[in-house]
């Protein structure tokens, strides 16, 4: 009985050696593909951007003090609000293939003059109908960005986003006999979806989309929505210079207490880009 199974035990050895050797030649001559190589304008550790935005403004905003409603202020009806070219700026450290850190800042500043066509109440004050008032709206936008690009081809890559955004705005009206202001600073983490698309080494498009929205919620007075968009193209003169055009829209809503902002920006903005 042992010597039978001495012996099976001894086909069994020389049946997997035999299948191993014959298989060895096989596994000699597979060789893995390569990753596609990245595009020459993806080939960068930091790449820097500066850029003009000409965007339509849509802003409203009510604020109330010593439990006296404000009135909802329309920025472009009651204020004069006007159209204005605003400076961008971009940072991006690109220390792997798949991921990035993304920094931007946007200044936005809007002074206009207006005489009053009715009443109305902010910061707890009334500014009376016929009254010359200048209007004041100071925005610094900040936007962090974690990205990862889940997808990475020769011809593009698609990758999720993981934003906070950091909002502040001051508003400001003053009148002959008052002057009285009111901020909203608020940090808003938000995630989204980028996309980008070479047509050749030289030309890319890319899209990209973020936001959040937080509904109302007795638990908590604050609610709103943040949404950015950004569509824009490249045209790379080399590998480390290159021209941007694009349309940008931003959308940010909230309710905090009795106090509300809703700020929209849209339109196009043209830039270079620079890259090492």
């Amino acid at each position: 009985m042992k010597n039978h199974t001495a012996t099976r035990l001894y086909g069994v050895l020389l049946t997997v050696v035999l299948t191993a050797a014959s298989a060895t030649p096989a596994l000699a001559q597979f060789q893995p593909r390569p990753m596609a190589e990245a595009p020459m304008a993806e080939r960068y550790i930091i790449e820097a951007q500066a850029g003009l935005w000409n965007p339509n403004p849509e802003m409203s905003i009510t604020s109330e003090s010593l439990g006296i409603i404000g009135t909802r202020i329309d920025f472009k009806s009651d204020l004069g609000l006007k159209q204005t070219r605003f400076k961008e700026f971009r940072v991006t450290l690109h220390p792997a293939r798949k991921h990035k850190l993304r920094f931007q800042y946007i200044p936005i500043d809007y002074k206009q003059n207006a005489t009053l066509t009715r009443d109305i109440v902010f910061n707890g004050q009334r500014y009376r109908v016929g009254v010359p008032v200048i209007s004041e709206l100071d925005w610094k936008a900040y936007r962090f960005t974690y990205e990862y690009d889940f997808i990475s081809m020769s011809r593009g890559f698609g990758g999720f986003l993981l934003d906070l955004k950091q909002t502040d705005v001051k508003a400001t009206l003053k009148s002959p006999v008052l002057e009285e202001f009111t901020k909203l600073q608020a940090p808003i983490p938000s995630i989204g979806g980028i996309a980008r698309v070479y047509f050749s080494p030289a030309i890319s498009v890319t899209g990209e989309l973020s936001g959040i929205r937080i509904p109302t919620n007795e638990a908590y007075d604050f609610n709103g929505h943040y949404a950015d968009l950004d569509i824009y193209g490249t045209l790379n003169i080399n590998r480390n210079v290159g021209a941007q055009f694009g349309y940008r829209s931003f959308d940010v809503e909230a309710t905090i207490n009795d106090d509300f902002g809703s700020f929209t920006l849209k339109g196009i903005y043209f830039g270079v880009v620079a890259r090492y």
